[in-house]
């Protein structure tokens, strides 16, 4: 029945902010930017490795996301990564700092977070 996931949306507290996190930091690519006028919004697509992945929003005055304590609903964006070092050093450079690097119990597989600027979880789960 279901084919794969299509996309996740994210309401943003600050558009530039959360921009330049999803572009410059985590390397996502723009496919389109539009601003609705009727909304005061922008919507903001990207893609990874040429897969539309994330619709960006900026509405006025969103309330702010509960991420501590962890509340029910969605608990984190999850990406799969290489190397886990490269991408924390990234970050680093960046000015984003991630937790310390941890190992799944179940899987064996390395992981780490870091938040985005509106303290999304944020995953690093090495191949």
């Amino acid at each position: 029945m279901l084919n794969s996931i299509h996309h996740i949306a994210i309401i943003c507290s600050d558009y530039q902010a959360s921009k330049h996190f999803y572009i410059d930091v985590l390397g996502l690519k723009v496919i389109r930017e539009t601003f609705r006028e009727h909304r005061a919004s922008y919507k903001l697509d990207l893609s990874l490795n040429g897969n539309y992945v994330i619709e960006l929003f900026s509405f006025p005055d969103p309330p702010a996301r509960v991420s501590r304590p962890e509340a029910a609903g969605l608990r984190h964006l999850a990406f799969e990564v290489d190397n886990l070092e490269n991408v924390i050093s990234h970050l680093n450079v960046s000015g984003v700092i991630a937790e310390p690097i941890r190992t799944d119990d179940i899987t064996g597989k390395r992981f780490t977070f870091a938040f985005d600027p509106d303290l999304l979880p944020i995953e690093f789960y090495e191949k």
